[in-house]
């Protein structure tokens, strides 16, 4: 068994559901700490971050490559549909199963291994390498990495490169690397009307006939055309609501839950005005809240794609898309400090899902690219 399957092993089988780390970021620490990597652990509201750093000769004039992820995974599902059990791991047909698998427990594997090679072939490296690690990316993301990044704003510290392990090949391993994200933004509106018998319309006013010209044409309109590396911003409704329960009842108030994803080719303040603009428009009494949950980020075509795109090709033969589709991760907060965050992971086909699993031969050609990565960019 190599190390890096060893290692993946061992975080697996850590039930390490969204907030509780299990100890999994001390296994990393115990590995990072004799290479020296300074380790810092920053804890919030129950929720583990770990920011480990070593670094290079060039001391702060040196290039810094981050490694981000996370530790926590999603609940398993009813237990009695697996074929094995979900945090004890387990290798069929070639295929190793667990819980975090795929999501993301083999990329923390796989960078730990890549810095232990990298630092043994190379201990006088002039750039820095640091980890960036939470456990709670798959949960409200509210004190995870976003907290280590505000930290690591106030202290002026900065990134040149960011790699976050998640989970974005499709087919085989290294066909797809995330360059960016898009935005997401929901909205939470009411449409005030009147309640009233069904038989006498006239003396109430319907929220929901009051509402559909308008649902219409935000649902019809073009919000803009996306650019060179996203789709165009898309807006779903998520929930629709209204009513007593009572079939002889007009409602007094219609509930709307939506959704933007949205590209870089526009803005919250933007869209934002726009609805407001529609609602208006119709003369609608409303009330409406926003949340923001992520801004979109985009690494264009750089220094770190072009050395991840290499590695890939040299270590598989794979030719890399570069690709800013799904939803949204941690890169989002790590952009506010690093001008180079792409994400590279193992194939997603089984994430989230009963019997989570990766090949295992895939397991040292993920590793072999991390390490690949930090020996162009801070060897």
């Amino acid at each position: 068994m190599s190390g890096t399957l060893a290692l993946t092993e061992q975080l697996i089988a850590r039930a390490s559901v969204t907030p509780d780390d299990q100890h999994c970021q001390q296994i990393l620490i115990e590995r990072l700490a004799p290479l020296g990597f300074a380790c810092e652990t920053i804890e919030s509201h129950g929720v583990t971050n770990l920011w480990a750093v070593k670094r290079g000769t060039d001391g702060t004039n040196g290039k810094l490559l981050a490694f981000a992820g996370h530790t926590d995974v999603v609940p398993t599902g009813p237990l009695e549909q697996w074929r094995s059990p979900p945090f004890v791991p387990a290798i069929r047909d070639g295929k190793l199963y667990g819980r975090g698998a795929a999501d993301m427990k083999t990329s923390l594997a796989g960078f730990v291994v890549a810095s232990e090679e990298f630092v043994a072939a190379h201990p006088q490296h002039r750039g820095s390498v640091a980890f960036l690690i939470t456990s709670d990316e798959e949960g409200p993301a509210t004190d995870g990495t976003v907290k280590v990044v505000d930290l690591l704003e106030a202290r002026g510290e900065r990134l040149d490169y960011c790699i976050v392990g998640e989970p974005t090949s499709t087919a085989t391993l290294g066909d797809v690397v995330k360059n960016g994200r898009r935005g997401s933004m929901s909205g939470k509106l009411t449409i005030k009307g009147v309640q009233g018998h069904i038989a006498y319309p006239h003396l109430a006013k319907n929220p929901v006939h009051l509402l559909a010209p308008a649902l219409a044409e935000l649902v019809a309109e073009r919000w803009d055309d996306g650019n060179e590396y996203f789709p165009p911003t898309t807006w779903q409704v998520s929930n629709l609501h209204s009513g007593t329960g009572a079939s002889n009842v007009i409602p007094g108030h219609a509930d709307v839950l939506f959704n933007f994803r949205f590209s870089t080719a526009s803005t919250v303040e933007g869209l934002q005005q726009r609805v407001h603009a529609i609602l208006d428009r119709h003369g609608l009494d409303y009330d409406l809240q926003w949340t923001v949950s992520g801004l979109p980020f985009l690494t264009p075509h750089g220094e770190l794609s072009s050395a991840l795109e290499k590695a890939i090709r040299d270590e598989t033969g794979v030719t890399t898309e570069l690709s800013t589709t799904g939803g949204t991760s941690d890169g989002r907060f790590i952009a506010r400090i690093c001008p180079q965050v792409v994400e590279f992971g193992p194939p997603n086909g089984s994430i989230h899902k009963i019997d989570e699993h990766i090949d295992v031969a895939f397991v040292e050609p993920l590793k072999n690219v991390y390490r690949r990565v930090l020996e162009q960019l801070i060897a």
